[in-house]
């Protein structure tokens, strides 16, 4: 039964209950209505992204007889420019944000699950080396805070440090069990001070509902700090002069997870000019975390077919995560 005729029915059957003058509902049965209401606003997320990167009103399985679109797997330029603003968490408290709008959020940290087989069947490329002596949550937002500073002193890339209206540091908890790592700052990004607040940043957040995360429990940064001009690719030389800065970042979070959004970020975590379609589909190792290499959402906004393939890359994810998928037994 499809999610719809699910809240038809349910609705039918609490109408019902009220026409019927019952007014007590035994505690299980309360929970169990809870957890039929999240699974439906879940469900529904998985559906409409679904539907929308398979770009058809069915949901059946793309036939593997079909041809299937091969894209282009370099991601030309950065977020595209939008007028949006950004999107902070209505419970992150912002009276005592600093201007730039960087934010170092402190929230309980999941229990990570025992590293195990890759869910996709492939064996992890690269071996997943323990993260440093680990930080109390005080010593975790302290370092971030100072590395922030650096940052904002930074004038290495004499290029960009001239046109620059904000640093683009990060954000999200500082215990983060997953940093998704993108490429550069547009023209929001820049004049905000928040990485992904523009159109790609709205897709971006669309993904993660879909997946079942929450953008305020996941860590976002870049591969640069400022915006090349023009939203032009990051060079070489500049992610080097970053290098230190997303380097330490990591290793304050120190997350079980990282998402390579597009092949800048592929070639700052990972130090691979390999393609985005040629890395994606499997675990990487950087550290003590495993990395998930899939398209930009800036890449998908040009090329809507390439949703299809970041949906598989992120239900991988979910799979590893333990998040159940719509439509599936989590087994696939």
């Amino acid at each position: 039964m499809h999610s719809d005729q699910w809240k038809t029915a349910g609705e039918q059957l609490l109408g019902h209950w009220k026409r019927s003058g019952i007014s007590y509902v035994p505690a299980s049965d309360v929970e169990g209505v809870a957890a039929a209401k999240d699974w439906l606003e879940l469900n529904e997320a998985h559906l409409a992204f679904e539907k929308e990167a398979l770009g058809a009103a069915s949901l059946t399985p793309v036939s593997s007889s079909s041809k299937t679109f091969q894209p282009d797997p370099a991601v030309v330029g950065s977020t595209p420019t939008s007028t949006s603003t950004s999107n902070l968490s209505p419970n992150v408290p912002t009276a005592n944000l600093p201007e730039t709008a960087n934010q170092v959020v402190n929230v309980p940290r999941p229990v990570a699950p025992k590293v195990g087989p890759n869910v996709s069947g492939l064996p992890l490329l690269g071996t997943i080396q323990p993260w440093g002596t680990g930080l109390d949550s005080t010593s975790r937002i302290a370092k971030l805070a100072e590395l922030n500073q650096e940052v904002n002193a930074c004038r290495k890339c004499e290029e960009i440090v001239c046109r620059r209206q904000r640093t683009v540091f990060g954000v999200g908890p500082s215990n983060a069990r997953i940093a998704m790592f993108g490429e550069a700052p547009g023209a929001d990004e820049d004049r905000v001070g928040e990485p992904f607040v523009g159109a790609a940043g709205q897709l971006l957040d669309k993904i993660l509902v879909a997946s079942g995360l929450k953008r305020d429990e996941v860590y976002i940064l870049n591969a640069l700090k400022c915006r090349p001009p023009n939203n032009r690719t990051p060079v070489d030389a500049e992610i080097e002069n970053c290098r230190p800065f997303f380097e330490s970042q990591l290793e304050i979070i120190q997350p079980n997870y990282i998402v390579c959004w597009g092949s800048i970020a592929v070639r700052a975590v990972l130090k691979s000019t390999e393609s985005v379609g040629r890395l994606r589909g499997r675990f990487h190792a950087y550290q003590g975390a495993k990395v998930m290499v899939t398209y930009h959402p800036a890449y998908l906004l040009r090329n809507a077919d390439a949703k299809r393939l970041t949906w598989e890359d992120m239900k991988m994810l979910m799979r590893e995560l333990g998040i159940p998928i719509a439509g599936s037994s989590g087994t696939k």
